[in-house]
């Protein structure tokens, strides 16, 4: 079987005077990560500041002339935007470039495609690549209707590119439907999981910032870790048994970037809520990342996208065996409470665990419950007592159950039915 030949690709940014945390320079590294995972080797880079873009080719006149002559000597086959495009500045641009070009919003959402392995998520990717597609179908049959392989060629499922709006709204509908079922039935299992008391830990963090090694790390699993781009888009919850038999549920989700595309972060709102309905989030942190701040900030702001802010949250900054004493220090001083890990050498893994345990209130407290034998509530309440928590003493007479025991903290609401601290 051969193999598909990589694709040759021309990257192109524009920025003003540059925002807070941006970088040109890393924000092209960034996209040519992403040209990578899609299948493409970057040979050529273009920049351009400018106050704002130009409504009809995005970048200047003289600067697309210029970019079509770099992009022929180079051989180039795609030039990739760091920027999302007007459906009138691609066609424009692919007129003036005689080649294929594809924005940053269409080139994530082909690697999406491509990473995308369970049934749910590529319904939640095709819902999004036809989000995309919808407003670019008016006068743009050529544009659309490109043959051949390479990326933005990746269709959405059986849907061909240059359907007409009618079947694309259909289509639309029905995934909707069927992601919307995939939400309830999320929300049922999260709802089994809260019933059964058994608290949710969510990784979150920007994409390759090191989530499913240390996912692996701490639930002892194997799932799929590489060094590039979205590797899991599909959430994992595994069980992690801690050494007193108490229990917790760790969930590794899809990696967040700068500049998210709004369609994706709509569609995998079902897998989202998985974040924001958990008990606590690690949000893990390239600590050797150059753009670090930016990347933190661009968590934040997916974070606050899905409502997932008000979740308790440690700040994890992974691959601190890269990092000097120095560096250490200033992070300890800059983020105080915050951990520095190496999922890679297991460095500071005891030490995950126990700041897991202290905010989701897993230290035990002792109590003593009274019941009343005849209620059946109280005798229920009993069992759940012997399943959670460690019983220390069990008196019983005709008219009262004594039970002392040693619960979660976080579970003495659920048993505070004429319940007493015991005084050491």
């Amino acid at each position: 079987m051969t193999s598909v030949p990589r694709e040759r690709a021309a990257l192109v940014g524009l920025f003003n005077d540059s925002p807070r945390h941006f970088d040109p320079e890393h924000a092209l590294d960034e996209l040519a990560g992403l040209a990578d995972a899609a299948g493409a080797d970057a040979v050529l880079r273009v920049q351009q500041e400018r106050a704002r873009p130009d409504p009809a080719t995005f970048l200047g006149k003289g600067k697309v002339a210029m970019l079509a002559a770099a992009a022929s000597e180079a051989r180039v086959d795609t030039v990739i935007f760091d920027n999302e495009l007007s459906p009138a500045q691609l066609r424009n641009l692919e007129g003036a470039l005689d080649r294929k070009v594809v924005d940053r919003t269409q080139l994530i959402l082909d690697i999406f495609a491509r990473r995308a392995r369970t049934r749910e998520g590529k319904l939640q990717v095709e819902l999004a690549q036809l989000k995309y597609l919808m407003p670019r179908l008016v006068g743009s049959s050529d544009a659309l209707s490109r043959q051949g392989g390479g990326i933005g060629t990746l269709g959405p499922g059986e849907t061909k590119l240059e359907t007409d709006r009618r079947r694309i709204r259909h289509r639309i509908s029905i995934l909707s439907k069927e992601i919307d079922t995939v939400r309830r039935r999320r929300s049922q299992l999260r709802e089994r999981r809260h019933k059964s008391a058994v608290p949710t830990v969510a990784l979150v963090g920007y994409t390759n910032a090191g989530k499913t090694t240390l996912f692996n790390s701490l639930t002892g699993g194997d799932a799929v870790a590489s060094n590039a781009l979205f590797v899991t888009l599909d959430p994992l919850v595994r069980r992690v048994k801690l050494p007193d038999r108490r229990e917790l549920l760790v969930s590794d989700t899809v990696g967040f970037i700068d500049r998210l595309p709004h369609s994706l972060v709509a569609a995998f709102r079902a897998t989202l809520e998985e974040v924001a309905e958990a008990d606590l989030l690690l949000h893990v942190i390239d600590a050797a990342a150059p753009d670090r701040d930016r990347r933190m900030a661009a968590v934040q702001a997916v974070l606050e996208e899905v409502g997932a802010t008000r979740v308790p949250s440690v700040e994890v900054f992974n691959k601190c065996d890269q990092l000097g004493d120095g560096e250490r220090a200033r992070l300890a001083a800059l983020y105080p409470g915050a951990l520095c890990v190496s999922a890679l050498t297991g460095e500071g893994r005891d030490e995950t665990i126990a700041a897991m345990e202290t905010r989701l209130a897993l230290d035990t407290v002792t109590v003593t419950f009274e019941f009343d034998p005849q209620d059946e509530r109280d005798r229920e309440q009993i069992s759940q007592l012997y399943r959670f928590g460690r019983i220390l003493r069990h008196v019983a007479s005709d008219t009262a159950i004594t039970v002392e025991a040693e619960l979660p903290k976080r579970l003495l609401e659920r048993f505070r039915r004429e319940a007493t601290p015991v005084t050491p």
